[in-house]
């Protein structure tokens, strides 16, 4: 069967989403499939879903527009969620344009690490994994708090920068860029003991 994986391709960097998946699925030996999708109809196809960055409140408004809401939160498989994504997937956003999905046991700070001019590269520590990732920070939000359902993944300068939760993965950087797929891979690994029935 495999495992089909859609990007929700609304607003943010969704081709760079599909190609590290595609890398990703191939160095794991798994079977499956990577697309774009823009339609609440799609989420039923998925095993997982890929929430990418962009600006955190356009993509809240697309998804009221496209009635996508509802069949997020409902959904039964794993999101990968980046940056925006993180703003969109946590349970508290201190921002009031953003409506969260209450998915994941986070709240979320955005733009934490300044505007667009403050984007840069910075030394990621995954826990359990050496040696260390290099992240991109791009208008980047923060984890504030992780709720005793999640679990605190990624730092970078003190700072919660990614959090798991069953199959659920949100982190405020891009690990799409720069070819590192430790991340999609562990996504997939954890994904593989959550997956349900279809």
């Amino acid at each position: 069967m495999g495992i089909n994986i859609g990007v929700c391709a609304l607003q943010g960097d969704v081709s760079e989403h599909v190609a590290a998946f595609k890398a990703a699925l191939l160095a794991s030996g798994q079977e499956g499939e990577v697309f774009s999708f823009r339609r609440a109809a799609d989420i039923s196809r998925c095993d997982a879903i890929v929430l990418p960055g962009g600006e955190s409140t356009t993509i809240s408004r697309l998804l009221h527009k496209n009635d996508m809401y509802g069949p997020l939160r409902a959904f039964k498989g794993g999101i990968f969620a980046t940056c925006a994504g993180l703003v969109l997937i946590g349970r508290e956003i201190d921002d009031p344009r953003v409506e969260p999905l209450g998915i994941m046991d986070i709240s979320v700070g955005r733009n934490a690490f300044g505007r667009q001019r403050d984007s840069c590269e910075r030394s990621v520590t995954i826990t359990g994994e050496n040696p260390p990732f290099r992240g991109y920070f791009i208008r980047a939000p923060v984890i504030l708090s992780v709720g005793p359902d999640a679990m605190p993944l990624c730092y970078a300068d003190h700072n919660v920068v990614g959090a798991v939760q069953g199959p659920h993965m949100a982190l405020s950087f891009h690990p799409e860029l720069g070819g590192d797929l430790r991340l999609h891979l562990l996504f997939l690994e954890r994904l593989g003991a959550y997956t349900p029935a279809r």
